[in-house]
């Protein structure tokens, strides 16, 4: 059990927080940039004792509704696009004033599950977030709503968030939202109790978590408490929080939920492939190649695949599966899905023999390899 507390949070020299829709805008969706100003104020704070800060912040399609004459948040995904393609430089806009006024530079940094899954991709925006980092800048983080497809998007910034902290080896994360803390039971029924510590998930086993909300955010409890678990994973400890009381739980007092860490860091591309990625098809294997790639930690080659399920292209993620189906690992493929089924069964020499060098190739690598 971690031994690892509060205490964490106030002196984390790096720290992840993340804003949802909800605490930025109106009613009505529009911006609120009064309460901006107020979180500005406390990272501003945060910042002036030596404390790096990255802003993951939604609010790019709420922020897009009012100018574009919308009534509500758009359902469908290319009305989703053109709100965030408003309401991202709004968004922006009103970072770099408001952090202006305390003498700090925003840079915006827009990405994709395909940005950071992608080997020389992930590199870059690892490269990119720590030169900000160094030379003084408050990198603001939102998902690229204006370019991700449904297949390709993280699905709400908590997440985002957490992989985030990972990538930028942050000593903490703060989620904030409407919500002032994980609790026992709807916050609205008489008798429930706030959950102020979590140190595992047997804390959460009799806790049943809702959704979102909100009408103009997409994350709810569940994605938050999914996030938390994704930090603390791998080693970051976690506050959630309401985003009225951010300054108290970057001071490390006793508001919202304590998530404590239960793991360690492992290869931050890894964990973005695990849990930001969803699998364009399937590989199903045999016994031996589940050995191989599970046991023995082995790249999987063309001989041990049984069948391939589903479309897609050199470089997409696909699930690794036993022969009943079950998932073993994820991993980035090294062939299109058309042109695998031809070379099923066989071993690697034989098809560069037949086919040329080139063929002589792991259908995925171990280092781009996940087990779930």
């Amino acid at each position: 059990m971690s031994s690892v507390g509060r205490s964490s949070v106030r002196d984390a020299h790096r720290v992840v927080v993340k804003v949802g829709s909800s605490s930025l805008t109106r009613d009505g969706g529009s911006l609120d940039v009064e309460r901006l100003n107020a979180l500005v104020e406390v990272l501003a704070t945060r910042r002036e004792t030596g404390s790096s800060v990255v802003l993951v912040s939604s609010g790019a399609i709420a922020a897009g509704i009012t100018p574009l004459g919308l009534a509500r948040r758009p359902r469908d995904l290319a009305t989703q696009q053109a709100a965030a393609s408003v309401g991202q430089g709004a968004l922006v806009a009103a970072y770099s004033h408001a952090f202006g006024t305390h003498g700090l530079t925003v840079g915006q940094v827009l990405l994709t599950a395909d940005d950071v899954t992608r080997r020389s991709h992930y590199a870059n925006a690892r490269r990119t977030l720590d030169r900000l980092l160094d030379l003084g800048v408050v990198p603001v983080v939102n998902e690229n709503d204006t370019v991700a497809t449904h297949e390709i998007r993280f699905g709400d910034n908590d997440r985002l968030a957490a992989l985030v902290a990972h990538l930028v080896h942050a000593d903490a994360l703060v989620l904030l939202s409407d919500v002032d803390a994980l609790y026992d039971g709807p916050p609205s029924r008489e008798g429930t109790s706030r959950i102020p510590v979590v140190r595992d998930a047997d804390d959460l086993s009799d806790v049943r978590i809702g959704g979102s909300g909100s009408a103009v955010g997409t994350g709810g409890m569940a994605t938050k408490v999914e996030a938390a678990a994704i930090a603390t994973g791998a080693g970051i400890p976690t506050v959630l929080t309401s985003t009225a009381q951010a300054a108290e739980a970057l001071a490390g007092e006793d508001v919202g939920t304590f998530f404590a860490p239960t793991g360690s860091r492992r290869a931050s591309r890894l964990l973005w492939l695990a849990h930001a990625t969803s699998p364009r098809g399937r590989l199903v294997l045999d016994p031996g190649a589940v050995r191989a790639v599970v046991e023995r930690r082995k790249s999987l080659l063309p001989a041990g695949i049984v069948s391939v399920e589903g479309t897609f292209t050199d470089g997409d993620p696909a699930d690794l599966c036993r022969l009943d189906g079950h998932a073993v690992a994820r991993g980035l493929v090294n062939y299109d899905s058309a042109e695998l089924p031809g070379l099923l069964g066989r071993t690697t020499h034989e098809l560069a023999r037949e086919l040329g060098p080139s063929y002589e190739r792991e259908v995925v690598h171990r280092d781009d390899l996940v087990l779930l």
